[in-house]
């Protein structure tokens, strides 16, 4: 145990002996390292400002040039704005000198006008005197002979670019449509709202009106059409719009006269067999008009529709044969000027198939047209062919114009068409109105009826070269003022005479 003991203690004290020993050379070794860094840092810290020193001279040096650069620049351009001042002073000092020079020239140019007014009055006042006209009656009088010296020579022009126009135009036009009229043979069937059914004598219109008039409703109720029963011997008339069941009611009352069985079961069993038959004919019309233009591949309801034609008048002028007219004489045309002659056909035979309708649905007949036309599946080429044929369109091809001449051609040749004489009348009463209204007009008269005007000019107030533009301005009233079929030819003449007596 002693043993152990002062082995513990002296192991003990060699420990803590070896531990001073470390610890001193440890606080020796850390004071070294802290010794060195001070002085590590005490060098770094001096290099470092050694560089900012050296950093800030050089930063000071660019300052202290780019100053330098500053002041010289704007020295420079201090120099130049003080040059500009003075060479804007200068030209203000110029522009100042200018100035009153021009109020100067100005009060003089004012002063010269002032004394070339009163010497121009004073020659105007001379004038006036010496001519014994004012200036206004002398500026009136120099207007008057400067215009119809004008007119003269606008006449003049107007005759020779008309000729010039004319020459080459005129000449193939004619020989188009002479050819087109003349290889077209069309008959044509004039018509009115009424028909008229001959009876074998007076004794069968009572039998007509039957007992207490049951007869004579049961075929205005069957038919739609009114019955006209009067003092006519030996015929009844039929009255209606509807030119197909007109037609319907003209063949029932046949059969009836004919068969002499007159009552309503009767007129009820005509009425439908007439209805069959005039359907078949509207359709043979159709086809038949069809096959005599050569146009095919129609739909049916269009070929039906084309025959219903044949109980339309127009002015007198039967439809259908129209219609047919109007499809040769565009095909005849279209084949004189290298286009398609079956299409031009085609929009001719259907540019009024509006008015197999008119009766039935509201509109006009090309608008009614347009419309049928689009339902059938019809080609837009001949739509507008049929479509422009009034002007209600612009035309937007060569078929449609021939289409719209070829119209105006059937219309307006004479015999075509009918007008009751009350319209014939006003017509021709107002184109001699409009002629007689003109300047320079002394009688005018309306002729060929009224396709023509002829007017005696005043020949003291219209030259020769005059009557031209006379003409003109005339054709040009009648075409904004007076609606008419065709064309109107306006004849201006103007002569001389010289009368003398022998004694």
């Amino acid at each position: 145990m002693v043993t152990l003991v002062v082995g513990l203690l002296i192991g003990y004290i060699v420990r803590k002996t070896v531990a001073e020993k470390a610890i001193g050379s440890a606080e020796q070794s850390a004071k070294n390292i802290v010794l060195d860094a001070e002085t590590r840092s005490e060098v770094m810290k001096k290099t470092l400002v050694l560089e900012a020193k050296e950093e800030a001279q050089r930063l000071k040096a660019e300052v202290e040039r780019e100053l330098k650069e500053r002041r010289t620049e704007i020295q420079g351009s201090e120099k130049r704005i003080i040059q500009k001042e003075e060479s804007l002073d200068k030209k203000s000092e110029n522009l100042e000198r200018k100035e009153e020079n021009f109020q100067k020239k100005e009060q003089d140019l004012a002063e010269r006008e002032k004394e070339l007014g009163d010497h121009l009055a004073k020659q105007i006042a001379e004038l006036e005197r010496i001519s014994g006209y004012t200036s206004e009656e002398a500026k009136q009088l120099l207007l008057v002979n400067l215009e119809k010296e004008i007119r003269v020579e606008a006449s003049i022009m107007i005759k020779d670019i008309e000729v010039k126009a004319k020459e080459e135009g005129d000449k193939k036009a004619k020989e188009i449509i002479t050819g087109a009229i003349q290889r077209c043979a069309a008959d044509h069937v004039a018509e009115s709202t009424v028909s008229v059914v001959p009876l074998p004598n007076d004794e069968m219109k009572g039998r007509i009106i039957g007992r207490e008039g049951r007869n004579i409703r049961a075929i205005e109720t069957l038919t739609g059409v009114d019955l006209i029963i009067d003092d006519t011997p030996e015929a009844v008339i039929l009255s209606g719009f509807d030119p197909v069941k007109r037609e319907v009611a003209r063949l029932s009352l046949e059969k009836l006269i004919v068969d002499g069985r007159i009552h309503p079961a009767r007129i009820e069993e005509m009425v439908e067999k007439s209805e069959r038959e005039v359907n078949n004919i509207i359709k043979e019309a159709g086809e038949q008009a069809t096959f005599d233009v050569g146009v095919h591949n129609l739909h049916p309801e269009l070929i039906r529709l084309i025959g219903r034609l044949k109980y339309r008048t127009s002015y007198g002028q039967n439809v259908l044969k129209h219609s047919v007219e109007v499809a040769h004489l565009s095909g005849l045309m279209a084949g004189e000027l290298g286009l398609d002659p079956k299409l031009a056909k085609r929009a001719g035979l259907l540019h009024d198939i509006g008015k197999a309708l008119d009766h039935e649905v509201e509109g006009t007949h090309v608008d009614i047209g347009i419309d049928v036309l689009r339902k059938y599946k019809e080609p837009e080429v001949v739509i507008h062919g049929m479509e422009a044929h009034h002007g209600d369109y612009e035309p937007k091809s060569l078929e449609a114009v021939l289409i719209t001449a070829a119209d105006a051609l059937s219309a307006a040749r004479p015999g075509a068409r009918r007008e009751t004489l009350e319209t014939y009348i006003k017509r021709l009463q107002k184109l001699e109105e409009l002629a007689n209204t003109t300047k320079g007009v002394e009688h005018s008269y309306a002729i060929q009826a009224g396709r023509e005007i002829r007017i005696i000019a005043k020949p003291d107030e219209v030259s020769d070269d005059e009557i031209a533009f006379l003409a003109r301005e005339i054709s040009k009233k009648i075409e904004s003022e007076l609606e008419y079929p065709g064309q109107i030819k306006v004849n201006v003449i103007r002569e001389t005479r010289a009368i003398d007596y022998a004694k």
